[in-house]
């Protein structure tokens, strides 16, 4: 316990919230997050009529926080209810519940009574769920609709880290809500889910040939618009660094489209000068928003500048390279192989740093680094995924997990860190329903995800966070951007 406090703390410190210098210069590049939005509304017009009637999302009564709770209505009247009707107390299951030998029966009410009483005994007071009216730290939540929204503290996307206290590990708290995408669901699977990185903004991409940009509020997630790409099924589609821009790559395709948001327009990069491959599917943006990575074939990384997009130069692994990722801090590329070896590369001088075996591993799958650079974990086609401390993958050749996560059966193909480095999300996109929720740093699968119901997420093809961790989406082959509120977490 003491070292998993320790590690929280750390955690936190990495954390911190954003100077103020950051957040003037994100004002002035979008002019506010409001701003943002309403320029990418405007471009929707422009160029798409956002058609559809929107959803009139359901209204909850609310009650003020001194008001007392008001008396629920029976949802019907059972006639024969109403007639007095002694019960039997000495039948064996309610022997019990009787509070002396001379009890034999009790009336229909005095039996309700006393069985409330039991249960609020054995829960040690009424639980906040059977409260109506109850208040939230979020918001006032009623579990079984989902009609209110997290309006107030999750209008803005400002850090409200520091005021959150550590996430517990075993059950997390988590709300489903209306798909992302639920005003333009797609009928093919989708390839990608990401959140914009300043606004409260997702974005969807897949098979059916659109990127579509929804504003988040967990009850409506209005549309905002939609961008078809003529005979380009889209592979995966990644916003820049500042999130003026989106970069998508195409399922059979050697060129690639950009799309800038501020400016309204789409831009067609038909081929790089001196890259040979016939087929551009899988890259990475730089954190620092300086660099784009393409994997290439024969075991080829292309590293092109993201300002011109032009070849800077090109890294060369033994086996086929399967995935990669930068660090943090942009100055390192760590990719995996299906002969089960990671490469760290220093992306300056282009040359590799280390090669280590994935313990374990006959092929890796994916691979992803924590936002404090405290971990490294990958993942193989066995389904299990390793999580490393990210020093000793710089400086051993055979470095020993912290913990393999060997709740996947099938392939793991998503490795996703939340901003705060307290969940990891794995998935495997050959099995219906396997995504698992690992708490960090006690890396323990959380119990209560996704939950009994079978087939409520199919198969998962992408993940990604909100910026603070206040959602959590799921891209899946049926053309749904699943969403899922993370009440630990106060902000978007």
């Amino acid at each position: 316990m003491k070292e998993e406090e320790e590690l929280r703390t750390k955690h936190l410190k990495a954390l911190a919230d954003k100077p103020e210098t950051d957040t003037i210069l994100e004002e002035l590049v979008f002019g506010g997050e409001d701003e943002f939005v309403e320029k990418l509304i405007g471009h929707s017009k422009a160029r798409h009529t956002v058609s559809g009637d929107l959803l009139e999302s359901d209204s909850e009564e609310e009650t003020s926080e001194n008001a007392a709770p008001l008396a629920r209505k029976p949802a019907w009247v059972d006639e024969e209810d109403e007639h007095e009707e002694n019960i039997e107390m000495t039948h064996r299951y309610r022997k019990d519940i009787m509070k002396s030998k001379t009890e034999t029966a009790l009336s229909k009410e005095k039996l309700q009574a006393r069985l409330q009483e039991q249960f609020q005994k054995a829960m040690g007071g009424v639980p906040s769920w059977a409260c109506q009216g109850s208040k939230k730290r979020i918001s006032k939540e009623d579990e079984e609709s989902e009609e209110e929204n997290d309006d107030n503290l999750l209008s803005k996307t400002g850090n409200l880290l520091s005021q959150s206290s550590y996430l517990s590990k075993g059950v997390i708290q988590i709300r489903k809500c209306i798909n992302a995408n639920h005003e333009r669901l797609s009928r093919v699977p989708l390839t990608t889910v990401q959140f914009h990185p300043l606004a409260q903004v997702v974005m969807t991409a897949g098979f059916d040939r659109s990127v579509s940009l929804f504003q988040v509020d967990g009850k409506r997630n209005q549309k905002i618009q939609s961008i078809h790409l003529e005979k380009f099924p889209i592979y995966k589609a990644q916003f820049s660094a500042d999130g003026e821009q989106v970069i998508a790559t195409g399922l059979r395709s050697k060129m690639f489209y950009i799309y800038d948001m501020m400016g309204g327009n789409i831009i067609t990069v038909p081929r790089i000068r001196g890259l040979e491959e016939r087929v551009i599917q899988q890259f990475e943006v730089s954190p620092n928003g300086s660099f784009l990575l393409l994997n290439g074939s024969a075991g080829y990384l292309h590293l092109l500048s993201m300002k011109t997009k032009e070849l800077i130069g090109s890294m060369k692994m033994n086996g086929k390279s399967m995935k990669a990722v930068f660090s943090p801090d942009s100055s390192k590329v760590f990719s995996n192989s299906d002969d089960g070896f990671v490469y760290v590369w220093d992306v300056r001088s282009r040359q590799c740093l280390n090669k280590f075996t994935d313990e374990g591993s006959i092929c890796g799958t994916s691979i992803a680094l924590s936002r404090d650079g405290r971990y490294i974990s990958c993942g193989s086609n066995s389904g299990v995924v390793n999580i490393y401390n990210h020093e000793d993958c710089l400086q051993q050749t055979n470095p020993r997990p912290l913990k393999a996560i060997m709740n996947l059966v099938t392939s793991a193909s998503s490795i996703i860190f939340n901003p705060q480095t307290e969940i990891m999300a794995v998935a495997s996109n050959k099995t219906d329903d396997a995504v698992k929720l690992v708490h960090i740093p006690s890396f323990s699968v959380f119990s209560n995800f996704p939950g009994q119901n079978k087939k409520s997420i199919h198969l998962p093809r992408a993940m990604d966070f909100s910026p603070r961790s206040g959602y959590f989406s799921i891209a899946n082959n049926k053309g749904e951007a699943l969403l899922y509120r993370l009440k630990h977490y106060s902000d978007f």
